[in-house]
């Protein structure tokens, strides 16, 4: 993370908050508020707009990730059939959310990033310890978890 990232940057007031959008309002039910805070703040923190494009995610959904790749047509998008998208039995909600930036383009990396610095920066801010998948061998762009 570069230096200018660790500034902190002032709440935006309330009537220059960005309307979330309603498929990131769906995708966040069900997720930790500690990372649900984390992501509304850096949705309007962000100079790059992103989308919540999945939150709690059932198990029959993460076998057809899974399946991406392997036995359906498609790129690997995920190594695993476990998944923070879970509802975490001991917290009772989902542990994870996947991202997608503006312009919507699955090749930009510097977008994914731009979002994760921001993403960041605001878990920092309020003491939530947030991971970032971007930042694993096996990259996930789109991929923040908390790590509890």
């Amino acid at each position: 993370m570069d230096q200018a990232s660790d500034e902190v940057v002032p709440i935006p007031d309330v009537a220059q908050l960005r309307v979330i959008d309603k498929r990131t309002e769906d995708n966040l039910i069900g997720v930790h508020p500690d990372l649900d805070k984390v992501i509304r703040l850096a949705y309007n923190r962000s100079s790059v707009q992103f989308k919540v494009i999945e939150g709690v995610r059932t198990p029959e959904r993460q076998r057809q990730l899974f399946s991406q790749g392997r036995t359906v047509p498609g790129k690997i998008v995920t190594k695993t059939l476990k998944s923070n998208h879970f509802v975490n039995a001991k917290t009772g909600f989902g542990h994870a959310v996947d991202v997608l930036p503006a312009p919507y383009d699955w090749k930009d990396a510097n977008q994914f990033r731009l979002v994760a610095e921001v993403v960041k920066a605001c878990a920092k801010e309020l003491g939530v310890n947030v991971e970032w998948g971007g930042d694993w061998k096996f990259t996930d762009s789109p991929h923040f978890e908390l790590k509890i």
